[in-house]
């Protein structure tokens, strides 16, 4: 459904997530390569809880995370410090994460601070092992263009990236420490933003920006963005995790949707004088059930949704209910989740059952009832969360932090954060940036138009080489006297083609590519070959360019030689030459190039055959 954004009174904004490309972590000398998991040498674990800030607050989203207890393992390598570990002071902030990151201010047009301190951000979610977050203010006041209008960026803080994500089990989390610690930007805009199309334009030229310095990493999970979304009547709602740029627009339309589905259901509730009735136990209900879900429950409880009848199954997103948002709340608590009324009899629940049911709440024909089924002590937590969130529904739209699915929808995840969880961090000296010695990088569509203009690309593939992952080695090519067009698709074509079948690329390093290049360019390889040599580097990385050649038998041959293999493959189709004169080059030259299987260059190929056929007729 298209909405009316500007009467809606969309404002949205950004916070974009992008990791350095530094040699060291942001607080210790460790490297920041990422690791498989099951290269870990050793793992331990730890409780985390939540600590009031100076003024004696406790932080709501850190309290609700804290009210599970769990368990937090985390893998250690063998490039794992004590500071990672949190069990010795940081060290001072990087200064090549620092130098990078005034970099990026200056292509912000952000004014830098006179001096960055460093404050503490309290994560009680397991993924930092301090329970807290170190990030510094680096710069504010920016702005980037869009077609829709300016967009101010209100800051750019400078932040240690939190430890992976391995796993989630029951009464824990498994995190590894690889990428615990590695400098990542946090970009943020103010809420400048009013359509789901400028919020996509406005993040792709800060990504566009960021790529620029050549100095962030690449590649799934080195770049998020949040963003924040509120109609008029709605409420600011975080949504975290947004992968890709191109969920961006999908994500802030899906949001409005929901916030108007919500107010929606917020103005029948009230319509109706709904209310919320305290939770009950009602295991009794289901003592002799043939659910499987329930009878292996250790307790079942359930609320009244007074008036809520045919509202918790009413859809907000594509496959997703108000229950669904009450089945969210519900697992944040430990539970696999809640049935309710506008769902029953199914799931091996009956008739019979619901209107025991309904008979032990109290509930009449205009009531929902939502029931949670689960080891006692948690039941017991997720149904007073789903009675909560029931409650909200009533009021309209609830502010919270919400986590980005792959389908365009989203989900809850916590209450939004409040200035409670930041205090100073004493381990760590402020700094005086000096934006003066900054550089500021050629931008990437200036890179596209030079690529164009002075070395001839053609848009697609100046485009590929200036935003792809190689864009350094084509620069050394060229640099080395390599033909512009040749580096260029091999670097973007070639290594695609031979990964997709099955080649392992990524074990050649730039000076393979590049002695591969030069070889092309002094005519020791013939384009054609370039593939199988590579095949074999990748292969081997043993070899040399030379040795490579070699192995693939792609020794060249001379002229004489092309000559007499042309003159071959005429002889076999001489009744084809005779009766279709040059007509025939086309097919020719396959089979020419064919047999020699690299060994020449396709334009000495077409030149000799060219040669012999106009001999012979």
């Amino acid at each position: 459904m298209t909405h009316d954004y500007e009467a809606l009174g969309l404002v949205a904004g950004l916070e974009i997530h992008q990791q350095l490309d530094t040699a060291s972590k942001l607080f210790c000398n460790c490297p920041t390569e990422r690791r498989d998991p099951e290269e870990s040498v050793r793992s331990f674990s730890r409780y985390l809880h939540p600590t009031k800030s100076e003024l004696g607050e406790l932080d709501e989203a850190a309290l609700e995370e804290s009210r599970v207890d769990r368990e937090f393992e985390y893998l250690a390598f063998d490039t794992t410090c004590l500071v990672e570990e949190d069990d010795e002071p940081p060290g001072r902030l990087d200064g090549e994460a620092l130098n990078t990151a005034l970099e990026i201010a200056t292509l912000l047009d952000c004014v830098v601070v006179d001096r960055a301190h460093v404050m503490r951000k309290i994560v009680v979610d397991g993924s930092n092992t301090s329970g807290f977050q170190r990030s510094t203010l680096v710069a504010t006041d920016g702005e980037i263009e869009t077609d829709d209008g300016p967009v101010r960026i209100a800051d750019m803080l400078l932040e240690e990236e939190s430890a992976a994500r391995i796993e989630e089990r029951d009464g824990g989390v498994t995190y590894a420490l690889d990428r615990l610690g590695i400098p990542l930007v946090e970009i943020g805009t103010k809420p400048d933003i009013r359509s789901p199309e400028q919020a996509r334009e406005a993040a792709e030229r800060i990504g566009m920006l960021l790529r620029s310095t050549g100095k962030v990493k690449r590649g799934l999970g080195t770049i998020r963005q949040d963003v924040n979304v509120s109609i008029a009547e709605g409420a600011r709602v975080e949504m975290k995790g947004v992968q890709s740029l191109d969920d961006v627009d999908d994500l802030v339309a899906g949001e409005v949707g929901r916030q108007v589905e919500l107010l929606e259901i917020a103005d029948t509730l009230r319509t109706r004088g709904a209310e919320v009735a305290e939770p009950t136990d009602v295991t009794d209900v289901f003592a002799d059930t043939d659910s499987g879900v329930i009878a292996g429950a250790e307790a079942v409880f359930a609320v009244r949704l007074v008036g809520f009848d045919g509202v918790v199954g009413h859809e907000i997103q594509p496959d997703r209910r108000l229950g669904t948002e009450l089945s969210d709340h519900a697992k944040r608590q430990g539970a696999g989740g809640i049935f309710h009324t506008d769902e029953l009899p199914a799931y091996g629940v009956t008739e019979r059952e619901v209107d025991a049911l309904r008979d032990a709440v109290g509930a009449d024909a205009a009531d929902a009832v939502a029931l949670v089924a689960t080891d006692a002590d948690v039941a017991e937590r997720a149904i007073e969360a789903v009675a909560d969130r029931a409650a909200t529904a009533i009021e309209g739209v609830p502010e919270e932090t919400r986590g980005a699915n792959d389908d365009g929808t989203s989900r809850y995840l916590r209450p939004l954060p409040g200035a409670a969880r930041m205090y100073p961090e004493t381990d760590v000296p402020p700094v005086a940036p000096d934006p003066s010695e900054v550089e500021p990088p050629e931008l990437l569509t200036e890179r596209v138009e030079r690529y164009r203009t002075d070395l001839g690309l053609g848009s697609g593939l100046a485009e590929q080489v200036a935003y792809g992952r190689h864009m350094p080695t084509f620069e050394a090519a060229v640099e080395r006297g390599v033909d512009p067009t040749t580096a260029a698709s091999t670097l973007e074509s070639t290594l695609t083609e031979l990964r997709r079948d099955g080649v392992p690329v990524d074990a050649l390093t730039d000076e393979d590519l590049l002695d591969v290049l030069e070889l092309v360019e002094d005519g020791e390889l013939a384009n054609e070959g370039i593939d199988p040599v590579l095949s074999e580097l990748a292969g081997d990385p043993t070899l040399s360019a030379e040795e490579a050649i070699e192995a693939a038998g792609l020794s060249g041959v001379d002229r004489e030689a092309v000559r007499d293999t042309v003159v071959e493959v005429i002889e076999r189709n001489e009744a084809q030459v005779e009766s279709e004169g040059m007509a025939a080059f086309s097919g020719l030259m396959g089979e020419c190039m064919g047999a020699l299987r690299g060994k020449a260059d396709g334009e000495v190929v077409s030149e000799l055959l060219r040669e012999e056929i106009s001999r012979r007729t």
